[in-house]
């Protein structure tokens, strides 16, 4: 009896390591050095000043991703349904513009008053005023682009899109789903394309990014500015020129994952944190088995991301101007800020609101938290 049960025990041993070390998984992970994690201190110090959200309707529909407005100050959002949906000025009566029959997720006007999408399920999308929808752009190179995820408009109208992850996308895997993918993985499947409406033709302008996720225009339009998620930066890509195509970091060892970036005012630009660091993420970056060995452990006991709300403002040189937290993470998953005159819209990839706050913080806000809240 004694025997049967140490040669069951040996034979479950066998089959869980087995299992552990050979059950075949989507990611073949590559070593890397993370960066260190600033924490909630310095330039990042941790507040409440987000906490006090006003939350705006978006009607049936949820996870407003992107949002954009348009030259009369309506304000537009993307949705997990595949909606676009306008709000008034005052971001009041949410109404259907249109719908990509997609996941929209990136949203930005160019000069004519069109708006372009970048659609994670679709590609590179424009609607016009009456919210008619044309494809631009579903391939490059002979390639589909599988995860269209954020773009900027320069005034020659190049347009400038994410492809977030040209092996894990967003048709085959749900959109979390890929992204968790892609970073696990760290391969390098990020590009920045350029779409040409002149000639109708798109291009890579840069490969080799972990996760490229959000993209705006530099306010001089000699470059870009693009969020790489996995890697916790923003990186600069030129436009034109003998440096075409090259890049350079504007800010590394952020505390999160960035998420979109654009253009504010007063010279700054907005960067949504999706989530804070995972530190034993980080520790696993130069241990490539051992990350594949997450992806088999059953889905509810792998670490999760934090709810926590964190946004920040950069200068062209990367000096943080601005920084803001909501530490309750009520706001789930913030994804985009719009600066307007008055506000900040801020979206998210799963709330069934689109949140707003003031554009500058009024006197008597939160101080900062003392001590910074542990990581």
């Amino acid at each position: 009896m004694r025997q049967r049960l140490r040669v069951g025990l040996l034979l479950a041993m066998i089959l869980l390591a087995g299992y552990a070390f050979l059950w075949p998984v989507p990611v073949s992970p590559t070593a890397w050095t993370a960066p260190p994690d600033p924490g909630y201190a310095g330039p990042f110090e941790a507040d409440s000043s987000l906490s006090r959200l006003e939350r705006l309707s978006i009607g049936p529909f949820s996870g407003p991703e992107g949002v954009a407005h348009d030259r009369a100050g309506r304000i537009y959002v993307s949705t997990r349904e595949g909606a676009i949906v306008r709000l008034s000025a005052e971001g009041e009566h949410p109404e259907v513009f249109a719908r990509t029959n997609g996941r929209p997720l990136g949203l930005a006007f160019d000069t004519a008053g069109t708006l372009f999408v970048a659609d994670g399920a679709r590609g590179l999308l424009a609607i016009d005023a009456a919210g008619a929808v044309r494809l631009l752009a579903d391939s490059v190179d002979g390639a589909p682009i599988s995860f269209a995820d954020d773009l900027d408009i320069a005034d020659d109208g190049r347009v400038y899109f994410s492809d977030a992850s040209s092996k894990f996308g967003l048709l085959a895997r749900a959109e979390e789903g890929a992204s968790v993918l892609d970073i696990i993985e760290h391969g390098g499947h990020g590009r920045l394309l350029e779409y040409d409406p002149a000639t109708r033709r798109t291009t890579v302008l840069r490969r080799g990014l972990d996760f490229a996720n959000g993209v705006a225009l530099a306010f001089d339009q000699r470059s870009v500015l693009l969020s790489e998620t996995g890697a916790y930066r923003i990186v600069r890509i030129w436009r034109d020129g003998p440096r075409r195509g090259e890049q350079e970091p504007v800010i590394e060892a952020l505390p999160g994952f960035p998420d979109n970036i654009k253009r504010g005012r007063d010279g700054r630009y907005w960067v949504a944190l999706f989530a804070p660091r995972n530190a034993l993420l980080d520790r696993l970056a130069a241990w490539p088995t051992l990350r594949q060995m997450l992806l088999r452990i059953p889905s509810a006991l792998r670490p999760e991301a934090q709810e926590y709300g964190h946004i920040i403002a950069i200068d062209e040189s990367g000096t943080v101007r601005d920084d803001r937290h909501d530490p309750t993470g009520a706001y789930p998953k913030m994804t985009s800020v719009l600066e307007t005159e008055r506000n900040l819209y801020i979206g998210s990839v799963s709330a069934p609101v689109l949140a707003r706050v003031p554009a500058r913080i009024p006197a008597g806000a939160p101080a900062p938290l003392t001590p910074a809240l542990p990581r």
